[in-house]
């Protein structure tokens, strides 16, 4: 796998992690009984904590490329060839 691959995957592993992991422990406004500041939204998460979420995601992510990589390298999975057009 060249490295563009790997950081295409691993991108892609990132995004779909984030959106499984954002919803976590969040608590909105309307669920704390608080009202938004300045008007917004009641459904805004009170506190989004997005630096750890973030880094959770990282970490999660870099796990489960790992998994993937190291099967790749064994040979128990395999990428599909381009396919070339002549």
């Amino acid at each position: 796998m060249n490295p563009l691959t790997a950081i295409a995957i691993y991108l892609t592993i990132w995004w779909t992690v984030l959106f499984g992991i954002l919803p976590l422990g969040a608590k909105s406004h309307a669920e704390a009984g608080i009202k938004p500041p300045g008007g917004g939204d009641p459904a805004s998460p009170v506190n989004p904590r997005l630096k750890e979420k973030f880094l959770l995601t990282t970490v999660v992510s870099a796990v489960i490329f790992l998994v993937f990589f190291l099967l790749l390298h064994f040979g128990i999975i395999q990428l599909a060839p381009g396919r070339r057009t002549g």
